[in-house]
């Protein structure tokens, strides 16, 4: 997502049957490999109630409804609702929903990597489908009156179930094979929904379309060795983040085991002409609004039940080879190494900016990123790998930010889609692509352990 800096300035079987969701075939992506033991999210933990989010509010608005239907994915929450009507029982439920929600993100992936019906004329590169379609199923599920008793921690688990489900965060399945040097690497890469969608709601985020198109993809190193990518996106909400959805999800892959990953990268959307690799992560949010009109100006909270450093420290720093990567040529954006961090200096003052990174004992007020979801999705992975001496590289790339084409950027009127627009999408994710194949290439050494 867009580099935010409020205070420097600088700039989320039979019941499938019955109501089928994933209407093309499934995905290389497999069954889940199991979750943490941590906090659920906060999609999770919301209050029982039918009245529907901000983010689902949206859903009524021209772009979102014109987006749905020009690919195919209109009719998703309807047919969601109407298998809901059938369920019998919480079991049932429970089996459905997870089925539901990986069944929308297969579909999704599928769509974009050319896989079953396109849908309609919207271009297949697009990841927005999924972000409506979803939003769609919450709100039916949100509404839903069962007739068979269900508590609110019930409805709160299945939101969870289908947030997770949905967004492929329990359907990470990276090769086994412990350290042996013929089986592929274990690439996991994260994206981001769209997001200032209040400004604009035609608004497309790269890093979930990257994320879409190399789900379940293999690319071959300049050495030959094959690395598979398995990816997950995350909302654009702080409530989520605090209770944990990011390391829920990561810590599975990363803990010392046969399917530990090889290299990670979360990936959001940052500023105009370039990709930044960026070299230093804050613990501090800026207080920037979100997708749920939110807003958190603090501390970055480590949930409960995960592994972390103590003192939580304020600063983490990447480990891809950044100096490398901005040398590799890998397509027509230019890749930074950004050094560049606010913060508070020892003793106290005023937040200054540093271009070549934080001073000792310091307190952070942004990262190279900023002080929004970006910059603290980049310091939890970071965080966790520290804690569980995970020793690959790993850290957050910033894609260039993705424009619509010249006289098409009013909001109102504009179209939801264009030339311009599509052809730069998939030129950032052919971008991501080259980046994490020249990471593989380039540090073979920390590859094969």
């Amino acid at each position: 997502m867009n580099r935010i800096r409020t205070k420097a300035g600088v700039l989320g079987a039979a019941l499938l049957t019955a109501a089928p969701l994933a209407l093309t075939a499934p995905s290389a992506t497999a069954a889940p490999t199991g979750t943490a033991d941590v906090a659920a999210p906060a999609a999770a933990r919301q209050p029982a109630t039918t009245a529907p989010t901000a983010e689902e509010q949206r859903l009524s608005q021209r772009a979102p409804q014109e987006i749905l239907r020009r690919s195919g994915f209109a009719g998703v929450a309807g047919t969601f609702g109407g298998g809901l009507a059938r369920v019998g029982s919480y079991g049932e439920a429970k089996r459905y929903v997870a089925d539901a929600g990986r069944g929308l993100w297969r579909r999704a992936v599928d769509r974009v990597q050319g896989r079953g019906p396109q849908g309609g004329d919207l271009s297949r590169d697009d990841d927005r489908p999924l972000y409506w379609a979803r939003l769609g199923m919450t709100k039916a599920l949100r509404e839903w009156k069962p007739p068979f008793r269900l508590t609110a921690g019930q409805k709160n688990a299945l939101m969870g179930a289908l947030e997770r489900g949905s967004r492929g965060q329990d359907s990470i399945n990276l090769p086994g094979g412990g350290h042996s040097r013929t089986r592929p690497l274990r690439v996991v890469v994260t994206g981001f929904d769209p997001f200032q969608l209040d400004a604009d709601a035609r608004r497309s985020n790269p890093s979930g379309a990257a994320a879409l198109a190399l789900d379940g993809t293999t690319v071959r190193t300049s050495s030959g060795r094959l690395a598979r990518i398995e990816t997950a996106v995350f909302p654009v909400r702080w409530a989520d983040f605090a209770a944990g959805t990011v390391e829920r999800t990561l810590l599975p892959h990363f803990r010392r085991g046969p399917r530990q990953v090889d290299l990670f990268t979360t990936i959001s959307q940052g500023r105009p002409g370039q990709f930044d690799l960026e070299r230093t992560n804050g613990a501090w949010r800026g207080g920037s609004p979100d997708n749920a009109r939110e807003s958190r100006t603090e501390l970055v909270p480590v949930p409960k039940g995960v592994p972390t450093v103590r003192p939580q420290p304020q600063w983490t720093t990447t480990s891809l080879p950044y100096a490398k990567l901005t040398s590799a040529g890998t397509g027509p954006f230019p890749v930074r190494d950004n050094t560049e961090v606010t913060e508070i200096p020892a003793g106290g003052g005023e937040a200054v900016e540093r271009p070549d990174g934080p001073t000792p004992g310091s307190a952070a007020r942004a990262g190279g990123g900023g002080d929004y979801l970006s910059n603290e999705i980049g310091y939890r992975a970071t965080l966790l790998r520290d804690a569980v001496k995970l020793k690959v590289p790993g850290g957050h790339l910033h894609t260039p930010v993705l424009k619509f084409g010249a006289g098409n950027t009013d909001p109102a009127t504009g179209e939801v889609t264009d030339p311009d627009f599509v052809r730069n999408r998939t030129a950032i994710t052919g971008q991501v692509r080259n980046i994490l194949t020249a990471a593989l290439s380039v540090v073979p050494g920390m590859m094969e352990k």
